[in-house]
């Protein structure tokens, strides 16, 4: 799915790309990002859980400072080619993606090789010690990846693994647990929800109700972030109408 103009400006509440400064499309479907190329300004930037494979269009965001990647369909670290020249960057979750590779330690070391500014990596403090141990045990990358075409030359057709992507996506969606919710809220800035004050279910409630209920909280979570305060108020006039109704209808059964 691709990430359109309209899209960008109703999620960051702007009148214009250039006055866009933090975007926020977690768990959007989203497989192209182009319209990045047109966000000049933008500071703060959340695409994770989508089928995102390519970085190229991030390479004209010259204000990025944060950047969250997190589960989508990055092949190869190669893409941090893209994001080197990016000067404010201090901020990058990429982990879950399949560049991250069965070695942890060669990931990290590669990935603050070439981008030795960051401050958090993957949700976790970069120390003075691991920028200098990059220079030896990590990888520099010194050429985007190749893209792949066919035998006749021309261009590879990226509809059957971007509908592969999405598939995979909405079933990531539908996976949620205490450890992901844990994840979403550290991304947005939010305290971690103990074990014990997690939300039960009712054991006779199927799987996928379950899971559905776990999505619909994790994704309402996430966009009272994005809120002001007249927006919270609304909803919790909406929530306080919808609970009294809960409660009326209980009395009615019993």
């Amino acid at each position: 799915m691709r990430l359109t103009r309209a899209a960008v400006l109703a999620r960051a509440k702007a009148a214009a790309l250039d006055g866009v400064r933090r975007l926020n499309c977690w768990g959007s479907r989203l497989t192209d990002i182009s319209i990045c190329r047109d966000l000049p300004n933008i500071e703060v930037i959340t695409f994770s859980v989508n089928g995102i494979s390519d970085l190229e269009p991030l390479n004209q965001c010259q204000n990025l400072s944060e950047l969250y990647l997190r589960k989508n369909n990055i092949a190869s670290l190669n893409e941090l080619f893209y994001l080197k020249n990016l000067p404010r960057l201090r901020v990058l979750w990429l982990s879950e993606n399949p560049c991250c590779g069965s070695d942890p330690h060669r990931y990290r070391m590669t990935v603050l090789r070439n981008l030795p500014s960051l401050q958090k990596l993957d949700n976790q403090a970069v120390t003075e010690e691991e920028l200098s141990q990059a220079l030896v045990d990590g990888e520099e990358i010194m050429a985007p990846p190749a893209r792949r075409n066919v035998e006749n030359g021309c261009p590879e057709s990226t509809e059957s693994s971007a509908a592969e992507s999405t598939t995979e996506t909405e079933s990531e969606l539908l996976n949620f647990s205490l450890e992901e919710t844990n994840k979403i809220r550290e991304e947005l800035g939010m305290k971690p929800v103990p074990r014990d004050k997690f939300s039960s279910f009712s054991p006779r409630e199927t799987d996928c109700n379950r899971k559905k209920r776990n999505n619909v909280l994790n994704a309402i979570l996430l966009l009272m972030k994005e809120l002001d305060a007249e927006s919270l108020e609304i909803i919790q006039q909406t929530v306080g109408r919808r609970l009294q109704a809960l409660r009326k209808k209980e009395l009615q059964e019993e």
